[in-house]
């Protein structure tokens, strides 16, 4: 099957999955105890599409960690039952971790990181994808990367537009990148180009596909 057959049978699958939700919600629990441990304080992601594994509830949380945990001092009043009342936008600015949404340049087909947070101003680009609007460029250590489908190796089967295998030439330093989809996306014997970037981890709903 050529990469286009598939792209579109992979799409087609995911959208009529009868399990998607509950797919969605093991890879979130996959993706939360994934990144258990992980230093990095900027992490790139992805607005979903076409039936996407959606990685910004996970991300929030993750987030949230950071102001909620032992070491957080709150500034504001705490409620009855403990919890601290804090806008999104302000928790977002005042945390130490950042969230990124890729934004498309259009004169070089690639992407940059605009700070991200639940309730920001949001403008479609120019393929009708939401991105935040007017926030800071941020540049992301960890970068999750949506998979159509996977395959040995690393490699993904993206949308065809090259603009990840783009972006990763140009930032500096390189991020640690992780692919995330479901386990119908698997594919044996996908064969990568020569300008194809192999990931560094793979996470879908079973757990880790990639390294093993």
């Amino acid at each position: 099957m050529d990469k286009l057959t598939a792209r579109k049978a992979l799409i087609e699958q995911r959208l009529n999955l009868p399990d998607r939700l509950q797919r969605a919600d093991l890879l979130q629990r996959v993706l939360r105890i994934w990144l258990i441990g992980r230093e990095d304080a900027v992490i790139g992601a992805y607005w979903p599409i076409k039936g996407e594994f959606d990685p910004l509830p996970a991300l929030y949380r993750w987030q949230e960690d950071a102001m909620l945990g032992e070491s957080f001092e709150p500034k504001t009043p705490l409620t009855p039952d403990g919890s601290v009342q804090i806008a999104t936008e302000s928790m977002a600015s005042r945390s130490p971790r950042k969230i990124g949404l890729p934004v498309v340049d259009k004169v070089h087909k690639t992407l940059t990181f605009h700070a991200w947070y639940p309730g920001c101003p949001m403008e479609e680009d120019a393929y009708g994808i939401p991105k935040p609007k007017d926030t800071e460029v941020i540049v992301p250590t960890l970068l999750f990367v949506p998979c159509v489908g996977y395959g040995p190796g690393g490699y993904r089967l993206g949308y065809g537009g090259g603009f990840y295998d783009r972006t990763l030439a140009t930032l500096l330093p390189q991020p640690f990148t992780v692919g995330l989809g479901y386990s119908h996306g698997w594919l044996p014997e996908l064969m990568p180009e020569p300008h194809d970037v192999p990931l560094d981890t793979l996470l879908n709903d079973e757990g880790v596909v990639w390294p093993r």
